[in-house]
């Protein structure tokens, strides 16, 4: 790693510690659209816990490969992570009484792909509910679904779509964080409306609901994340061009512009 890109990660490491720190004193003690400790039926706790194993295990495997690849792709994994713990840690509060706030996976999935960002999302999922009461222990199986696997899929997705389209890559980057965002509240919302369908209309109509509650608030919050995932790469690209040439970031990136 040269020097310029040492000075970068430091410095960025040291944002992101005060960034943590200040979100750990001010994050309001409502609840957040990480499905809260409790809420969900046992069953269904059980149930996502299981679909979440073969993707995590890919992740694991993932994450080996690239480091037995390039041990200095561990920086910018790390980087990856925190984006994830930071960002996703910041409660807005929504018009509803409950809370919004972005996930940050998107970055990840862009650099390493999706099934290393479910390794990464359930050691932040795990550390928001046993520090900040950020979900919960019983419901992480759903949280990790949703955030850090069905989000994360459709950010790769939509960034390898408009690669082959070739989409202005600033462009990919934000419709991928952006829509990736979206997408973990449409599944979360999915989740709920299946543990409890309404009354009337059953699990279509809760969805709806659900989905009502945060849109005001997740919408905007969708384009602050898709912005802020681009400055990041914007200057990984300016202080970090060795590492993310290692990893494979720049490869076509000639026909891509």
């Amino acid at each position: 790693m040269t020097n310029q890109s040492l000075t970068f990660c430091q410095k960025l490491l040291l944002s992101l510690t005060a960034v943590t720190s200040l979100s750990l004193a001010i994050a309001p003690q409502s609840h957040a659209m990480h499905i809260m400790e409790g809420y969900l039926p046992g069953g269904y706790c059980i149930t996502w816990g299981i679909l979440c194993l073969p993707f995590l295990l890919a992740g694991f495997f993932s994450i080996r490969k690239t480091l037995d690849t390039n041990r200095k792709a561990l920086v910018l994994l790390a980087m990856s992570g925190a984006f994830i713990f930071v960002i996703s840690s910041l409660k807005i509060p929504s018009v509803t009484g409950s809370c919004s706030h972005m996930t940050g996976t998107g970055l990840g999935a862009i650099l390493f792909g999706p099934a290393s960002v479910s390794i990464l999302g359930l050691i932040v999922l795990l550390f928001q509910a046993i520090l900040l009461a950020h979900g919960g222990l019983t419901t992480l199986g759903a949280n990790t679904f949703s955030m850090a696997i069905a989000g994360p899929v459709l950010s790769w997705l939509v960034y390898t779509l408009c690669k082959k389209l070739n989409v202005n890559r600033r462009i990919s980057i934000f419709l991928a964080a952006a829509l990736g965002d979206l997408f973990t509240y449409c599944i979360t919302s999915i989740q709920l409306a299946l543990a409890y369908p309404s009354q009337q209309g059953g699990t279509l109509t809760s969805a709806v609901k659900f989905l009502g509650v945060f849109a005001p608030t997740q919408i905007p919050l969708a384009i602050i994340e898709g912005i802020l995932t681009v400055i990041i790469v914007i200057a990984l690209e300016t202080y970090a061009q060795p590492e993310l040439k290692l990893i494979g970031y720049y490869k076509e990136a000639k026909s891509y512009e």
